[in-house]
């Protein structure tokens, strides 16, 4: 039978032999690597129907994965007006100002990847934005996506009009006279407002999904673990799919929630191994705490402001009952945990499931995961090994939210000594712990050069001529790459097919226009995408290929 793709005249990379291989062309069919070998031999395997590119001396690795995204939730999100380049208040206001003028009568603002450091050290309110939301009704996303700046009129349409009490940790912030400040802080208070507020049609969402993810695959990604499962979106994946354009293959973990009864965990766990041929369900996603920037995280100490005190889960000791139910199901976790107190009840809990729950279901090990993790002691990085829990970290959410003189917002609030210890990749990796890399789009951009180029130099992408914060947790070239390629197939079990140039892994292939390994830190996010294959399938192709 002839192959199905046919790559030849390459560079051949292969990121867990940490090596260029000696094979100048490779062969798939089925969606499998079946052929390593030279030129000659290899275009021996092409038929009329197969598709041959001659690569012309460009470099082939592994395909990209994204660890952590939200490709359907972040569609939506990111269809209103674009802040997340926004300097000052005056930026925003400008940006806002064209948005309203290109509203319909009655129609609402919507805007996202609002930085909290526009605000400098005022309050993050409505009314700091000015005039621009007067009379219109506003939902404005923060870039960490935990919190949602609406506007007096849509705080109207919402009925809100003071402090309401959730079952989880959120809030409707209000000022001295207990008004709404228009900040609203975790889902639960967000969606009092995004109930009223106008929804797009599912055939909208489903081709900004479609337009997402193949702008997602013209930037190299070729699969990313989606940390969400809200709505319609396991329907939106089935379609697209049937559709053909699905671009990436995608490992989702729906969200379990505070509150979550025996029911619902047997529902969750009802829901593993459902999917099609490039979509899978595979663990559920949780919370143990919110963020720095909005004082919703869960520390050891109060940040500089006295918050920051708390768990997301009412009753910490339910999440780990939950914990404890989804190992002994073998279904892996994977949990948002940004402060030190947050992290260290997710390791414990895992502890007591591996104690507790004993072997999982199936006799196999349950790899759970820890989402963020931007500050730890050092003796929380140690546990990491000892469990084997994985390192799920996003090298720009420090790059590019935070400074190396400790000037934002996110450091301000933690202090300098725990500035000082953030976001450690590179102690993690040199522990012995599972380190993998991703966007959190649409927190951070996706383009996945651009990650691994900010785990390498630890500069603002916006400006590399700024000061690395913490370059001592730079990660290696080969680091960066493995945290892309290698990591993400061990956290989805799949180590024996993914991750590698190796004949039978799958055929999810980024080609490069040169050696990552060789091009400069600071070059790194310019590396053109040449080609992008998944499945045996090219998702993009450069014109010049």
């Amino acid at each position: 039978m002839p192959a199905d793709l046919v790559l030849l005249s390459a560079r051949l990379l292969d990121p867990g032999a940490g090596r260029v291989l000696p094979h100048t062309a490779l062969a798939a069919s089925g969606g499998r690597i079946t052929h390593l070998g030279a030129d000659r031999e290899i275009r021996a395997l092409a038929g009329p129907a197969t598709t041959v590119v001659d690569l012309r001396g460009a470099v082939v690795i592994p395909g990209l994965v994204d660890g952590h995204l939200h490709p359907t939730s972040g569609a939506e999100r990111t269809m209103g007006v674009d802040l997340s380049g926004c300097a000052d208040l005056d930026d925003v206001r400008a940006a806002l100002d064209a948005g309203r003028r290109a509203l319909p009568p009655g129609g609402w603002l919507r805007g996202w990847g609002l930085d909290p450091n526009v605000f400098g050290a005022q309050p993050v309110t409505a009314a700091a934005v000015g005039p621009v939301l007067d009379g219109v009704p506003a939902a404005i996303d923060l870039f960490d996506g935990h919190s949602l700046l609406a506007s007096a009129r849509a705080l109207e349409l919402a009925g809100v009009d003071g402090p309401r009490a959730f079952e989880q940790a959120a809030e409707i912030v209000c000022d001295a006279s207990g008004r709404p400040t228009g900040l609203l802080l975790e889902d639960a208070a967000c969606e009092v407002v995004e109930a009223v507020a106008p929804k797009p049609t599912e055939e909208q969402l489903r081709l900004r999904t479609a337009e997402v993810l193949r702008g997602m695959a013209a930037a190299g990604l070729t699969g990313g673990h989606a940390m969400d499962a809200n709505g319609d979106a396991l329907a939106r994946f089935a379609a697209l799919e049937d559709q053909g354009d699905l671009a990436l293959r995608l490992r989702i973990a729906p969200w379990c929630q505070p509150g979550a009864d025996a029911d619902a965990l047997a529902g969750l766990i009802r829901m593993q191994g459902t999917g099609g041929e490039l979509w899978r369900v595979d663990g559920v996603k949780m919370f143990m705490d919110g963020t720095i920037d909005n004082g919703t995280a869960w520390l050891e100490r109060p940040d500089c402001h006295g918050e920051s005190t708390h768990a997301f889960w009412p009753e910490p000791e339910a999440y780990s009952r939950a914990v404890v139910a989804f190992h002994t199901a073998g279904v892996p976790t994977a949990t948002h945990a940004i402060g030190d107190a947050a992290v260290r009840h997710v390791l414990d809990s895992v502890e007591k499931a591996t104690v507790e729950g004993g072997v999982a279901e199936g006799g196999a090990a349950v790899r759970h995961r820890v989402e963020h993790i931007e500050t730890v002691p050092d003796d929380t990085v140690e546990r990491f090994v000892r469990l084997g829990v994985i390192a799920s970290m996003q090298p720009t959410h420090c790059t590019d939210y935070t400074r190396a003189d400790h000037s934002d917002n996110w450091s301000r609030r933690l202090g300098e000594e725990r500035a000082s210890r953030a976001f450690r990749c590179g102690d993690l990796w040199a522990a012995g712990a599972r380190v993998v890399l991703g966007s959190d789009w649409p927190i951070a951009p996706y383009p996945p050069l651009t990650v691994m180029a900010g785990a390498r130099h630890r500069r603002p992408s916006r400006d590399l001529a700024q000061p690395p914060h913490g370059p001592e947790q730079a990660l290696t070239p080969l680091q960066a790459l493995q945290g892309m390629t290698v990591n993400p197939a061990w956290a989805a079990g799949e180590e024996g097919s993914a991750g590698r140039l190796a004949i039978g892994c799958r055929a999810d292939l980024t080609v490069l226009a040169d050696d990552p390994l060789a091009v400069p830190d600071l070059d790194l996010a310019e590396l053109p995408v040449l080609l992008t294959v998944v499945a045996g399938r090219p998702t993009h192709r450069a014109p010049q290929l």
